[in-house]
């Protein structure tokens, strides 16, 4: 499973944006693909998201996180509000922008899986998928703990 995950990350992000269309905004980046993705994994099992949420989905410190999220609102796919729970803490909120961004991911990451499985049979590519589902919710879909 580590060599799958090595081999893939290594062809996979430096050229996702490149892949998923001509004339990408330039602001579609790897990083901020990642702040998306943490931001809406963290809201599916969150009330609200912040940065020490998203450092813990991505597995780095939060002044990392903290400096990968202000590139983010300032590339327009994030905004920060006043927490209803803590003021002393920000929301983290996901743009139109990143929603767009984030699909024609998932539309690519489809798209790639279909082309990897195509010579398969039917009923093997659709147990496979499902046991991928299974999978990623199993590791990503658990509270994120203090």
């Amino acid at each position: 499973m580590f060599r799958l995950v090595r081999y893939w990350s290594r062809r996979w992000a430096p050229e996702v944006v490149e892949r998923l269309y001509e004339g990408a905004p330039p602001a579609w980046t790897v990083q901020n693909l990642y702040v998306i993705e943490a931001i809406s994994s963290a809201t599916r099992v969150n009330d609200e998201v912040t940065v020490a949420d998203v450092a813990r989905q991505l597995g780095l410190d939060r002044s990392v996180a903290s400096r990968m999220i202000t590139d983010a609102v300032s590339d327009g796919f994030v905004t920060r509000e006043t927490s209803t729970q803590d003021a002393r803490r920000a929301r983290l909120l996901l743009t139109g922008e990143a929603e767009r961004f984030l699909a024609a991911t998932h539309r690519h990451q489809r798209e790639a899986f279909n082309a990897l499985v195509a010579d398969w049979p039917a009923e093997d590519r659709r147990r496979f998928a499902g046991y991928l589902r299974r999978l990623a919710r199993q590791v990503l879909d658990e509270p994120v703990r203090e």
